[in-house]
């Protein structure tokens, strides 16, 4: 699935985001992401609270030939290291549903904001509990043995790291909320997608689709990437992919 997520994302940066510029990478991880940006001829900004990914990043530019303008150890809610209104276009592709607090996710919204450029272009991806229900058959059957279990999962709510067995503590958004909370941070929402476009939910069949056929494989990720934006596929994924615009102060 992530292989989908990625082309699907990497379809919107191209469809959307200006030709040339400076973008920033917030909650970069060891920059997949960036690297292709740069690769694309973009200057990059990486941001990510965690150093070891970081110089994860540092080390796969280096081996890529390619460079970055910087390497920021940051919080998503505290970009002060970052000049205002330097940035044509951002990724905010984790840190949105990895803080369950909204004030939190009000912060990270407003320093991306502000470290944009009038007009700037950004993706803001959260997880999505519509799609996340479907999923949760395959990924966690346990949760589906009482109904009211399975009705919660269409309402945001945040998961502590307990309750989803290790992995780290999320936000899990329906697509209604995602949007006010992106409205209501000073953006105009131009699209969104659903990142894993009609293949929600299906990731044990790909992987074994991947090694059976891999040519069928590859022809489902392009197309499943190619369709992301349609309406019924986009709000049902386990990622929802918001491509925002940054509205002049007052608006």
């Amino acid at each position: 699935m992530q292989r989908i997520e990625f082309a699907s994302t990497l379809r919107l940066i191209d469809t959307y985001f200006p030709k040339t510029g400076h973008i920033c990478d917030i909650g970069s991880g060891p920059g997949r992401y960036a690297l292709e940006l740069a690769r694309r001829g973009y200057a990059v900004s990486l941001i990510d609270l965690t150093e070891a990914l970081l110089d994860r990043a540092k080390s796969a530019f280096k081996d890529s030939g390619l460079s970055a303008v910087t390497f920021e150890v940051a919080d998503a809610r505290d970009l002060s290291a970052l000049r205002t209104a330097s940035f044509e276009a951002a990724l905010l592709l984790g840190p949105l549903y990895h803080i369950t607090d909204l004030s939190g996710r009000q912060r990270a919204l407003a320093e991306m904001r502000r470290v944009l450029r009038p007009g700037g272009i950004a993706i803001a991806a959260y997880l999505n509990t519509w799609g996340l229900i479907r999923t949760g058959i395959a990924d966690f059957p346990d949760w589906y043995r009482h109904r009211d279990t399975i009705f919660s999962l269409l309402k945001p709510r945040g998961y502590s790291a307990e309750e989803l067995h290790g992995f780290t503590e999320a936000y899990w958004a329906t697509p209604p909320q995602a949007l006010h909370e992106v409205e209501s941070a000073g953006f105009e929402v131009i699209s969104y997608a659903g990142a894993e476009g009609f293949c929600g939910g299906m990731w044990p069949m790909l992987a074994t689709l991947a090694e059976r056929d891999p040519e069928v494989h590859e022809n489902i990720v392009a197309v499943a990437a190619e369709t992301c934006e349609l309406p019924q596929y986009r709000d049902a994924t386990d990622h929802l992919h918001l491509v925002i615009r940054r509205l002049p102060d007052g608006q």
